[in-house]
This record gives C-alpha cells, structure tokens and sequence, in this order.
C-alpha cells in the first residue's frame, strides 16, 4: 500500500472538515480515485488536474467553491502563503502533490488486479490506512473520517457535520436543564398558585374590601451565569481544541463567558460567537498562542477579581476544563476557590483523564468542587448531561 500518499490525502480531508467542508467517507474514497485517475504530468497542474478533481468532488455550495483556493495551497503549497501564520494544527506534509500521486500510481497500480479496478483498489486501500488514526505522516491532532457512530470515541479531527450538530444539541440538552433553575424569589403570575396576600389586600381597597381580583405569585425561574475556564497549556495541548469546541457550543446555547488561561488569563468569549467557516482556525490560533507552563490559582484569582467581578453570586456557575497540574503553591487554588464559593458559585472541574486530577493543588481543594467530570469525548458531554445543573 502506499500508507504515506493516503495518509497525506487523510491529512487534507480532515483539514477541510476543520473548515466546515462536508467531506467524508465517499469524497475521500472518490478522492482517491480521482488521483488515481489523473495522468501523472496533469495532477499537480494549478487550476486543473486534482485541483479542479477535487475541488468538485469536496465543494457542496458557492461558500465551498470560494474557500477552495485558500484551504487547498494552504495544506499542499504552504510556502506560497507568504506573510501568514500557519495554525490549523497540521503536519506539513513530506512530499508535494505529484510525489504524493506518483506513489499511488507506484504501489496501487502496480498491485491492482488485471482487470485494472483502480476504484476498488483505492476502497481496499482506503480502509486500511486513510481512516485510521495511525497513519503516518499526520500529527496526532488529525485523522480520517471514522466508521463509527457519533457519540463513539472519536477524536475531535475525525469528526463529521454530524458530530458538530450532536455536539451544539447536547449543549442546548445541557443549557436547558441550567435554564430550568428555580430560585427562592416569587414573580407576580396570574397563572400563579401562591395567593400574594399584601397586594390582594391592598387592591380590594378599591372595592371596598372585598378581594374581588386576587394578586398570585409563582417561583421566578432565573437562568444561571455560565463561566467557561479552558486550559490551554502544553500539557493540555492534545485536549484543547477539544475543549474551546465543547465551549463554543455553550456560548451559542446558554450565552456562556469563555476564557483561557495557562499562566495568565484571557477572555475568548467575542471570537467564539463568530460564525463563520473559519472559526475552528481561530480557535486553534487562540491554543497556538498560549502553552508553556500553568497557573490555575493566578488565574482564577484574575478571573474573579477583574474579568466576573460582582457576578459570582448564587447563579453562578464556574466551569473550569483542566488536568489540574498547576504551578502555583498548592494552597493558593484552594484559597482561589474559597473566593469563588464565597459568593454562592458552584464550581464544576472537567479533566480529559479517567480519574480525577490528582495533582497537589486539586487535593486541597477537592472539598469545594462540586463536581468532577471526565470530558474526552461527546460520549462523555452525553453522560455529563444527566449531572449538570
């Protein structure tokens, strides 16, 4: 097989997806045959040969057909982008187009049956390199379409439209179940079932005494302030991207505030409600700038200080998606949390582990947690859904 060549193609197809393209399991497979089918002198011809191939086979509607150009030189002819940064999180490829269609003419068609099926050779080929995680020349952050369902353990860059959609439902679920708080106020109701005796009394003055337009009151529903805390340091850059998707998905649904920190703190909310195709480059732009070591109790005391100053009352909710490894004294976190509680703010702690964080600093202050749930995956957010409130 040639695990390179489709591997690269896996590559570029998982980087469209990133980019809100609709390509899966059939445009990849069709990809491959495209490249199989190409004269080897057309393939990597600007503007024809897989260029235009492809372009028709991965573009759905005009928005794709004017993203073309850009995603495809930025993955296959990176050196051409002058004065722009490349963060999209994939591994440059090792070889250029034409080297990358020379080795699947080389090891397809010379293992192709007589027959010269070079489509069903490309689908043999296709399911046994270009969808798995391990193919080579991918960095771990990437991969191909996957077979499974929705809610399988997928990694983020195997994910399909589908996975998105799953994804912002689960946080509307979630958002709900948020909206649905009930405080100890009362609101006056006329469909109320509690009498508000003050103002009933007070409105039969005018009848002279009589209560003849009783005043009802019911439980005020109040939706809590939702406040997103993402680690974005290096030990959490595989889980990142993961994670700033996850709450991007709460800023749409429950109008969540999101900030990420690794030892200073930065409010990311603004760039998360834009919707556009290249909001995923964004996102990975905000973990490319940040890594390094981290400081959850500095932050924290940042975020409450200056960023939700006077809004960590009792509808509060304090989400914070970290492994917990922090490089400030252990005490501090706990003292940082203690300022969080003061105010009635409930702190929910997400880890991409199995366990719990068992750093140092988590175990002094495991006590005000509220709650610890484990989010690597939207099988996870899923079973997250039944808990959080």
């Amino acid at each position: 097989m040639a695990p390179g060549a489709l591997a690269s193609i896996a590559g570029f197809a998982a980087l469209l997806r990133d980019h809100g393209l609709n390509v899966g399991v059939a445009e990849q497979r069709a990809m491959v045959r495209a490249a199989l089918a190409v004269p080897l002198e057309r393939a990597a011809r600007p503007g024809a040969g897989l260029d235009a191939a492809w372009r028709a086979i991965a573009c759905h509607d005009a928005r794709d057909w004017r993203r073309w150009p850009e995603l495809f030189e930025r993955y296959w002819h990176p050196e051409r982008l002058k004065g722009s940064v490349k963060v999209s999180g994939q591994t440059r490829p090792s070889r250029d187009l034409r080297q990358v269609v020379q080795a699947l003419h080389d090891e397809l068609g010379a293992n192709a049956p007589p027959r010269g099926d070079g489509a069903a050779m490309a689908d043999t080929a296709l399911d046994a390199v270009a969808f798995t995680d391990d193919a080579p020349g991918l960095s771990r952050a990437q991969g191909g379409a996957s077979r499974t369902e929705a809610l399988h353990d997928r990694r983020l860059a195997q994910w399909l439209p589908q996975d998105l959609a799953m994804l912002q439902r689960l946080a509307e679920r979630i958002a709900q179940r948020l909206r649905r708080q009930v405080t100890r106020r009362w609101r006056d109701d006329s469909r109320g079932r509690r009498l508000d005796v003050r103002r009933t009394l007070r409105s039969s003055l005018a009848t002279g005494g009589v209560p003849l337009a009783p005043a009802w009151r019911t439980p005020r529903r109040e939706r809590p302030r939702l406040f997103v805390l993402v680690d974005v340091s290096r030990s959490m850059e595989t889980h990142a991207q993961l994670f700033l998707r996850i709450a991007r998905a709460f800023v749409h649904a429950a109008d969540a505030r999101v900030f990420v920190f690794h030892t200073r703190l930065a409010e990311v909310t603004a760039l998360l409600q834009r919707d556009s195709g290249a909001v995923q480059e964004k996102v990975n732009a905000v973990t490319a700038g940040f890594g390094g070591g981290t400081r959850i109790a500095t932050s924290l005391n940042d975020f409450a200080r200056v960023h939700a100053r006077g809004q960590l009352g009792r509808r509060a909710r304090v989400w914070i998606l970290s492994d917990g490894f922090d490089a400030d004294p252990p005490p501090q976190l706990r003292d940082e949390l203690l300022r969080l509680r003061a105010g009635g703010a409930t702190v929910a702690w997400f880890h991409p582990s199995a366990q719990p964080p068992a750093s140092q600093a988590v175990e002094h202050a495991r006590d005000l947690i509220g709650r610890f749930v484990r989010l690597a995956t939207l099988r996870d957010l899923e079973q997250a859904a039944a808990v959080l409130h």
